[in-house]
Formats: C-alpha cells, structure tokens, sequence
C-alpha cells in the first residue's frame, strides 16, 4: 500500500553498534520538488503581483528610467554639459547622503529616478481609472453605418495611448477598475416603479406609489447615507453582502437550488472510452489553473478595450464550500496537486503532478484506469456519502462537527476539500440524438443533481464523465458567477477537442515517461448514527430532484444570424421570445430576472435586469391582438428590444434597481428598522428566472473553423415554486439552446409546454419580420 511505503520512507534505530538511519530516496525527492514548486510558485506569483501592481507602467520602463537618469548626471559630471532632469533635486539629496562619490550620485540619481517614475505611474494609473469611469460608449449604437461621438473616439484614443505599451496580465487592470456607483435614491426609485407598471393594475399601482414616496421621504434617506458611507469606504459595496445574504447564509439545499451545470459540445463525441476523456479533460484543467497561477491567463476585454473585473477567477480551484450552524464560509487553499475521483460509491485521491511536472494526458489515463480496474466495495455509508453536501446546509455542519473533526473521517475530508476539484466517473450512459430529445433532458438531469448523492456538491466544480466519455461539470455558485466557469469550459474543450486531441483508437495522445504514484482510496468510519445523518440527507436530496421538471431545447430553425439581419440585438430578441412564451403560458406577465454583469467595475459581480417592461408589453399584448398590423407589430418589438438594451446597459454600468434595493434591504436589518417597502419589494418571487450562458471568452475557440465545438450551455433549478428558470446559449448562426427548469408539484408550470411555446414564439417572431420582407 502507499500510504504504508510512505510510513516508513524515514525511520532509525540505535544499537550497540551506533545509530543506522534508513531512508526512501525516492520520498525524499517527491518532497524536494514539491517544496522546490511551492517555493518557485510563491517568487513567481510575488513577482506577477509586483508587475500587475505598476500596470499600466511597467517594470522595464522603471529600469529604464533608472538607467537614462544615471547616465545623464554622470554624462553631465563628466563632461560638464547636459541637462539635469532632476531640476537639482540630486544636488540636493547629495547633501543629506553621507557617501562617497560615485556611489552617493547614482544613489542619488536613482532614488530621483524612481520619484519621477513613481509619480508618473500613479499619473497614469489613475487617469486609466479615472477613463474606464466614462460609461458613454456602452449607450452608442454599433453596426455597419453608426457613428461614434466625438468624445468616445478620444475616449478611446487616451486609453489606448495609456495601455498600449505594457501587455497585461491577468490582474493587471484591477487597480485601475472604478469603484460600483452608489445610484441616487429618487433614480432607484424611478427606475423600480417603471418596471413594475406591466404587473400591477391601476389600484395597486397608485398603493406602490404611495409606499415609494414614504420611503424616499423617510427611512430611505438615513439607509442611503450609510449605503453612501459603504461605498466610499468598501472596493464594492455590493458584493461582499451579496455572497454572504444571498449564497453563504441559505440554509436549504445548494443542490438545484443553487449550483448550476454545464454540458458537452454534444455535436461531437471524439472518444468513447471514459478513462480517456477524463484524462484530457483534467490535463486541461490544470493548464487552465497554470495560466491563471501565472496570471498569463488575457482578462477578457469589453469592446476589445475596457476589462471586466478578474478577481473570480482566484478561487476557481482548490476551492470548497464549508457547512457552518448559521452560515457558510468559502474556503480557498493556495495550492492542490491532486484531485478526488468519485466511482462506484468509492472516493480515491488521484495525483496529478509527478516531481513537480504535470502528469501528461496519457498518464492521467492510466490513473484513471486504475480507478475502474479497482473492483473493491464501498465501505459503510461511503456510496451516499455525497448526499451530506446535497441536503440542508445545518444538519451537514452539525455531522460535519460531531464525525468528521478527528481521525479517518477528518483526513479522507479534508483530502476532498483540499482537492484541485472532483472528477466523477458515472457508471451510465447518456448521448444525444436528434430524434430523441429526451436524451438530452437526462443529460441535463444528471449535471444538475445526478442520483443526490454522487457528486461532492460543495466543490467549486466536479467535473462529470459518463461512462460512454459525455461530460459536464456541477458548479457551486457562491465562489464565483456562472461567467467563470463557462470561461473555464470553454477552454477545457478547446484543448480537448483541438489541441490535445486522440489517438484513432480513443486513447490519450503521449506516453507514460515515469512510475506513476497511484490513487488511493480514502478511507471512512461511519458509525450507525453518521449513516442516518447520511440518510435523512439523501432523503431531503432525492424528494427535491424528482421534483425537477428540466427540459432541453435545441432551436435550429435560425439563430443569431436572422436576428442581426432584424438589426435587433440578439439578447432582446430572446427575451422578448422569453415575455411572449410565458405570457401564453401563464396568461398574465409576471416579474422576469436576468442575470446581467457588474465586472466593468472593480469586484463585480451581477446586476438584475427586468426583462418585463411597460414596452415589452406593448408588444405581447399587439401580437395576441389579431388587429394590430404586422408593421405596428415590429415598430412594437423594436421599441421594447430598445428599451430592453438600455436596461442591460444601465445595469452593466451600476445604474440598475435590485442590488441598490437589496443593501438598503441589508442595512434596514442592521439597523432594526422596518420598511413596508423594502419588504414588499424583497418577497416579490421570480417567476421567469433567466441567464444567457456567455461563450467566445477563449480565442483558441474558432467557430467559423469548427462550428461543432460549441457546447449546448448549461443550466439551473427553478428560483420560485411555481415559476421557470430558463437558460439560453446564443450558439451560433443558426442554433439556440434554451434549458428550462421547474417543479413537478406546480399545477401551473409545465416545462415541456414552455418550451413548445418558446419554439411558436421564436417562429412567430421570424414569420413577421419575413412577411414584412415580402412587402
């Protein structure tokens, strides 16, 4: 056994004869290098730190203005002639240094150097921020034929005069990202009557007026001026509260109710052997953590030109979810060279580095082969053990404290916590096939919750490997937004499908350069009382799943291409498909969620957009009417497509309604103070929860050159009991995925209905704009 080899790599023993000391040279060099690794990890990442922390100045204009300073005092002293730059600071210094020449000049003229540097810098530095603050290019049209106002091109000018000669890293812009505005109270205010006109009749209507104008007169002034004060003193004055009141303190299930999933580029299958894809599928990942380690990793870029906040990314592996009686807290680990696999009920540790080298993808096959070939048993409860993390968060805190704080348990526990991320190797099959599209609502299942118990829910992420090579990945979404991970995925089947690639017969590319260290099982005592723990747990876990109604839809009759030809946003587009959908669906309209991103500002997370306006509702309500024109019809969907952009791009720029409302929300708490408005405001239910899965953040994916390597996006649980959680990936010209979730026991919600009725929106949709066309 390893574990028993590793036991014994040291040990001595004294005799009459002296004291003989025995050792394992092998264990000792695994120890060289992983502190050797460790050692270069922690220089590398303080120098990076250093480097991002000048951005956009760099290093190498520090050395050389050091070094053009030096040689023009001493050029000057020497020949009697020249300028000196320092406007005789230098002389002056020289008067306070007690050292001999030449060593007190070029002390002198370099500390002169560094000032002006320094002072150069911080110029630069913050006129970067002070220009990323300007928000007026997201409100300009773009296209063929648009036009850029005058001051965005010298907007776009000075920055480009700023960041163009020092390539960044991957944290480099986050010194020069703005702080989130705090908006005004009266435009909040403002903003969330608008958006609740479409839901509420005339009575209710002029109620919540009146609950408005009481709050904005009263407690909302004293709650504004300590939200103001947050502001100023905090990075963000949202997101710390955000992922304690939002993700850490829910006390419910994480499972469905808050992870999200992730599916395969189901239009390619490029091996079938299970031990082979998940092998690709790990060296991938790890090259992925490399890059952002190195912080080599390009921040993605807005318009090819303003950042999006990077900070997510630090926490994507070596990350867990720890169960706390109150709270939860997120607990990243500096470094992991292993993962956990989970099969046959069976967890393993799989190393992953061999002397401080990435183990190739053939080596991680055999690794994982090994993991197969191991015909062992579960022990006692090991096999749900899963479902701990699946069920409510305070009775896992509770077994967690009272069977997992010391001994077998504590080791194999803190092993998965401490892991890179689990890998689960699934016993069944799923694919896709075009004739049988609830093959693809089982794939779905099986990323969003699996069996309840299969799966390490708390990780950052577990990767999932069928047992035919599909794969997917589970999500925990506090460390970080569904963004990051999509940006990890997207990169993880880049590499698999075009770089790494297989052999013909399915195996990894290479060949094994090394004597493999190999998984081991961990090992667990769970007594009578931690398996019931388990089992109520499981319980909890499995009656939520079956109520899971989740439908996938592959739309091919046109994509984003059609919509572009309607000079239409494609977004608004959907989600105007989306307001049409549900209206016929449910015969009203109801409050919609889109998830939109606040990452052009330092720390940002999400904003709510509110899809349901007073102009999209204009619009539904003409399509139903059969006396509204075909050209009224379009004139309608243009104006709310419009209205629907500004939304988005008023929330992108921190100007939007439900983050200011929920820290006001927040600081009511803290300060005991009751708000009839705020409460109402706060339990209003999402009834149409939506998310488009974002996709192109990786350059090596070319789709024009391999238009099958797109995935099918991903999804998540319905938000409300008797409403709809519908994700959508925009995957190319011509396809559209629309994930759709909801609960089996609502009478009103029928997942399967909903997505007939996105499809006879969408067509509606292209029939009007093509009999427009016609005319």
């Amino acid at each position: 056994m390893a574990e028993a080899h590793s036991a014994v790599a040291f040990s001595f023993a004294i005799t009459h004869e002296g004291v003989h000391v025995n050792y394992d040279r092998e264990v000792l060099h695994v120890i060289w290098h992983s502190g050797v690794r460790s050692w270069r990890r922690n220089l590398r990442r303080f120098i990076n730190n250093v480097r991002c922390g000048v951005f956009p100045a760099s290093l190498s204009s520090l050395a050389l203005t050091v070094g053009g300073y030096n040689a023009m005092y001493l050029t000057r002293d020497t020949y009697n002639h020249g300028v000196d730059l320092s406007f005789g600071f230098i002389d002056l210094l020289k008067k306070h240094v007690k050292l001999e020449e030449p060593a007190k000049g070029v002390v002198c003229c370099t500390v002169s150097a560094f000032a002006v540097w320094f002072g150069a810098f911080m110029f630069m530095k913050y006129s970067l921020r002070i220009l990323y603050m300007y928000k007026g290019w997201m409100y300009e049209e773009r296209g063929r034929g648009r036009k850029l106002s005058i001051s965005t091109k010298l907007w776009i000018l000075a920055v480009k005069l700023l960041t163009h000669f020092t390539r960044p890293m991957l944290y480099s812009y986050q010194g020069s990202l703005p702080r989130l505005p705090l908006p005004a109270l009266k435009d909040t205010m403002s903003r969330y009557l608008r958006s609740v006109r479409p839901l509420m009749d005339d009575e209710n209507y002029t109620r919540m007026e009146g609950l408005v104008k009481d709050f904005q007169k009263g407690i909302g002034k004293k709650l504004q001026r300590y939200l103001l004060l947050k502001s100023w003193w905090s990075a963000n004055y949202v997101t710390d509260w955000w992922e304690e009141f939002v993700y850490l303190r829910g006390r419910s299930p994480i499972m469905v109710n808050s992870n999200f999933y992730g599916t395969d580029a189901i239009l390619l299958h490029p091996t079938h052997l299970q031990s082979a894809r998940a092998a690709n599928v790990t060296h991938a990942a790890f090259l992925f953590r490399r890059l952002v380690d190195n912080q080599q990793l390009q921040p993605i870029m807005a318009q090819s030109l303003v950042p999006l906040c990077s900070y997510q990314y630090e926490r994507t592996f070596n990350t867990t979810r720890i169960p706390g009686i109150q709270t939860d807290k997120i607990v990243h680990f500096s470094d992991s060279t292993h993962i956990v696999v989970y099969h046959a009920g069976r967890f393993f540790k799989m190393p992953c580095y061999y002397k401080g080298q990435l183990l190739n993808p053939m080596e991680l096959q055999m690794q994982f082969e090994h993991i197969l070939a191991d015909e062992s048993v579960p022990d006692k409860g090991e096999a749900n053990l899963g479902a701990l993390t699946a069920g409510e968060r305070k009775p896992w805190a509770e077994a967690r404290n009272k069977f997992f704080n010391k001994g077998v348990n504590y080791a194999s526990l803190e092993t998965i916590e401490k892991a890179a991320f689990v890998v689960v190797l699934e016993e069944d099959d799923y694919d896709y096939s075009p004739d049988d599209p609830t093959q693809l609502d089982r794939f779905g299942r099986a990323m969003l919750h699996g069996k309840g118990y299969d799966r390490w829910y708390d990780k950052s992420f577990n990767v999932i490997v069928m047992r035919n090579g599909r794969i997917g990945f589970n999500g925990e979404h506090s460390w970080a937004d569904a963004a990051i991970m999509s940006h990890l995925w997207e990169y993880v089947l880049t590499e698999d499908l075009i770089c790494i690639g297989y052999k013909e017969d399915g195996n990894c590319n290479g060949e094994v350069t090394c004597n493999l260290p190999l998984p081991t099982r961990l090992k667990w005592e769970l007594n009578q009382e931690c398996q019931m723990a388990i089992d109520t747990s499981f319980r909890v876990a499995e009656a939520l799943l079956n109520d899971v109604d989740l439908r996938l839809y592959m739309h091919t009759a046109y994509g984003k291409g059609f919509m572009k030809s309607c000079r239409l946003s494609p977004d608004a587009y959907v989600q105007m498909a989306l307001q049409l959908a549900y209206y016929r669906d449910a015969g009203k309209f109801n409050l919609t969620y889109e998830a939109s991103m606040t990452r052009l500002f330092r720390e940002g997370r999400t904003e709510t957009v509110r899809p349901c306006t007073i102009e999209s509702s204009a619009w539904v309500k003409a399509m139903e009417n059969k006396s509204v024109s075909n050209e009224e019809r379009a004139k309608l969907l243009r104006i709310a497509c419009g209205q629907h952009q500004k939304g988005y791009q008023d929330a992108m720029c921190g100007m939007g309604i439900d983050r200011h409302l929920f820290c006001l929300y927040v600081i009511s708490k803290y300060l005991e103070v009751d708000s009839p408005f705020l409460n109402e405001v706060l339990s209003e239910p999402w009834r149409l929860s939506t998310s488009q899965t974002p996709h192109g953040q990786t350059s090596k994916m070319d789709l024009s050159k391999n238009p099958k390597c797109i995935s099918a996006g991903g999804g998540f649980g319905p938000v409300a009991d008797d409403g709809y959680g519908v994700s959508y990936i925009i995957a190319g010209e011509d396809t559209l995925f629309f994930h759709v979730s909801s609960k089996k026991s609502s009478p009103v919600t029928d997942s399967k209905s909903f997505a007939r009725q996105i499809e006879r929106a969408l067509s509606d949709m292209r029939n009007l704009f093509q009999s427009l066309a016609k005319k």
